[in-house]
């Protein structure tokens, strides 16, 4: 089964058409954090295509279901390794992968600017119960505030990232976060994206999600990702 599911996705997926490279994947349940190494810390499996989280499942569509392609978006010069991990999509993912996508949220509307600190090094032990010495680093993050959402109409599919600033965060994980959600937004103006809320991959208004997510005073705007060609 795991190999229908590679083919399909790979004849989905000629040239950039991420749209119809995904469409497999709708109504595959959410599963929080679903890939690993094969072996501990996270023995979970390095790709599959049963289960996604809002991460792992961008990636995956972004890699075209090939493996080699995966590894090089998860991990720093494609190392599988716990340690080499883009965990941070704020000071690893976006850096790491700067060949594959870029932030050009200040062509498509006015910008702000989240600073965040990832304090990688307390996460490990306050989450992973595991030691490994690695200094805070400090970001910029610039982000399109959503009271400008509404003027937006990507004509490509764009990667879409959710920033926030919420100290909940902070407090349950051991360091700050900007970029707590992600997804593709389709050019028929859907979001499409793995959601813990669904429980699976889903289909919804792009802007009307936004518009629920405006609700709550933590969440702040949204990142617009070019994936380059």
């Amino acid at each position: 089964m795991r190999w229908i599911f590679l083919i399909l996705l790979l004849c989905g997926c000629a040239g950039t058409d991420y749209d119809r490279a995904s469409q497999s994947f709708l109504g595959k349940p959410y599963c929080n954090s679903p890939l690993g190494e094969g072996v501990p810390p996270d023995d979970d499996p390095l790709i599959r295509f049963d289960a996604f989280d809002c991460t792992t499942f961008v990636e995956t569509v972004l890699a075209n279901g090939n493996l080699d392609k995966l590894n090089k978006i998860r991990y720093k010069n494609a190392k599988v390794d716990f340690f080499a991990r883009n965990h941070f999509v704020e000071t690893d993912w976006l850096k790491n992968n700067a060949e594959l996508m870029e932030n050009v949220s200040s062509k498509y509307a006015k910008t702000a600017i989240r600073t965040v600190e990832i304090d990688k090094e307390n996460w490990f032990k306050h989450v992973h119960g595991l030691t490994y010495h690695v200094p805070p680093q400090t970001v910029d993050i610039e982000y399109i505030p959503y009271e400008y959402v509404s003027e937006l109409n990507p004509k490509n599919t764009m990667v879409v990232l959710f920033v926030a600033d919420n100290p909940k965060i902070r407090d349950k994980i051991g360091t700050d976060l900007a970029i707590t959600h992600m997804g593709l937004w389709l050019p028929n103006g859907m979001l499409r994206h793995a959601s813990s809320e669904h429980g699976k991959v889903v289909d919804v208004d792009a802007k009307q999600y936004m518009k629920t997510r405006q609700k709550n005073k933590y969440n702040l705007g949204i990142v617009l990702v070019d994936i380059k060609k």
